[in-house]
């Protein structure tokens, strides 16, 4: 084997994973140093995230393929982590009702942020843009509440049926929102300091050693042992990850042989919620451990929380860095108007609607969930997961376990959106349907929002 650096696939993560370890220590190194960038509260994955965007685009060479492949790993792994935790008692709290209140609050922003955006499409083709594709309008809950990759498969779509530069109006509109997601949120997580409403952490005061009840929870497995008590928990994340892998590529297949029609409708679904199907296996992992402690068939805890948060820091990172690192705003030529107006209309439409269901159904954790909705709906499930982190770096309220849950109801509430989509570019007067559909719809989700588990909660 050669071992020399004309090797490329050898050598090539390690030179990416490297240059991504420098930018993070960079990052990090400015953050502690200049006052001004310590004092806005952005995360240091976000500033090493665009050190690495703004090198990429003086010409830096990094592939833009490997850092999706970070994104769409890091999300899964870091989730798998979190969900192996024990959980404490806020989390125990949280019961099935409240997922689906969550679910519904992810389907009403994908059908408020699509009213917004064929207001738009539409107002502009019967006035300054007679030739603006009046359907484009969906591209807003497929670029900000879904991310590139539906983004990308809708714009493709609806360039096939003559929307001029779909694809890149799609994509840039993904790009934009994580941006949104970015610099609204740490905005937004200032301003929620300063009134005093959220804690900002400075790290600084719990620099030090850890203490042993923070390490160390009863009848855990012991430290100093023939194995790292690291590696144990690395196993256990990696061991529930390949499951995850064999368990979506065994239904897939047998979608692929046994249903063909429907395998083509939902695996690229199945593998692109990987991480949904990864933190259910994590639970799962974590009741069975549970069970066999009970019944005596295991003597030890092997999960340790504080590692746990760890590996998920560590991977939710990554995949931050990486994230905003890939942001690339495509050729809009002829088609800024309709692009800047959906994304002020977005920004501003999915924060106030946010504001008020969240206070509504997270009770005793509305800023950590509104936060990470928010960050989650105008760009992917990392920027969630990045704006949750600066006001609760431990994970302590469910806020980040609900985008989880949350988005596993939404995949079957969201159904019907998949059928708006195609119907929106049939005709002129099947967008106007769509738009109207749209807006039942968000009625519908609403009902859900406020009627489920009211009787509980009264």
């Amino acid at each position: 084997m050669d071992y020399s650096n004309t090797n490329v696939s050898l050598w090539n993560i390690i030179v990416q994973m490297g240059t991504i370890a420098i930018v993070l220590l960079l990052s990090n190194f400015l953050r502690r140093k200049i006052r001004f960038i310590r004092n806005s509260l952005m995360p240091t994955a976000v500033l090493g995230g665009f050190i690495l965007f703004i090198a990429r685009a003086l010409g830096y060479k990094f592939s833009g393929e490997f850092l999706e492949i970070l994104v769409y790993h890091g999300i899964a792994l870091g989730f798998i982590a979190m969900s192996l935790r024990i959980p404490d008692k806020i989390e125990e709290g949280e019961g099935s009702s409240t997922s689906i209140r969550s679910g519904a609050i992810i389907i009403g922003s994908y059908t408020i942020q699509a009213v917004i955006g064929l207001i738009v499409s539409i107002g502009l083709a019967y006035t300054v843009m007679k030739d603006m594709f009046k359907a484009a309008g969906i591209l807003l809950p497929m670029g900000f509440g879904q991310g590139p990759g539906q983004a990308n498969n809708i714009g493709s779509m609806y360039e096939e049926v003559g929307f001029a530069k779909g694809r890149n109006f799609g994509l840039s509109l993904a790009a934009a929102g994580y941006l949104v997601a970015c610099i609204v949120g740490v905005i937004v997580i200032n301003y929620l300091a300063k009134k005093g409403k959220v804690k900002k952490h400075d790290h600084a005061e719990v620099s030090g050693s850890v203490s042993v009840d923070a390490f160390q929870d009863e009848n855990e497995i012991p430290t100093a042992e023939s194995v790292d008590k690291f590696s144990i928990q690395m196993a256990l994340v990696l061991i529930v990850y390949l499951a995850t892998y064999l368990l979506t590529w065994g239904i897939t297949s047998a979608l692929n042989k046994y249903a063909p029609a429907v395998g083509d409708m939902i695996n690229a679904l199945l593998w692109g919620f990987n991480f949904i199907i990864g933190s259910a296996l994590a639970i799962l992992t974590r009741v069975m451990f549970k069970k066999m402690r009970k019944s005596k068939m295991m003597t030890r805890q092997y999960q340790n929380n504080y590692l746990l948060n760890r590996i998920s820091g560590f991977f939710f990172d990554l995949m931050i860095i990486a994230g905003v690192a890939a942001i690339d705003i495509l050729d809009l030529k002829g088609l800024w108007l309709p692009f800047l107006l959906m994304i002020v209309g977005g920004t501003v439409v999915t924060w106030l609607y946010l504001s008020w269901v969240c206070k509504r159904v997270y009770k005793g954790y509305y800023y950590e969930g509104l936060l990470a909705m928010y960050g989650m709906m105008t760009g992917t499930i990392s920027s969630g997961v990045m704006l949750v982190r600066e006001i609760d770096p431990e994970f302590k309220t469910p806020a980040a376990n609900q985008l989880v849950t949350g988005s596993s109801f939404a995949i079957v509430m969201g159904a019907p959106m998949l059928l708006l989509v195609a119907l929106a570019k049939a005709s002129d007067v099947m967008t106007f349907v769509t738009l109207g559909l749209c807006v039942v719809y968000f009625l519908l989700m609403l009902l859900v929002i406020f009627k489920v588990g009211s009787k509980k909660r009264k």
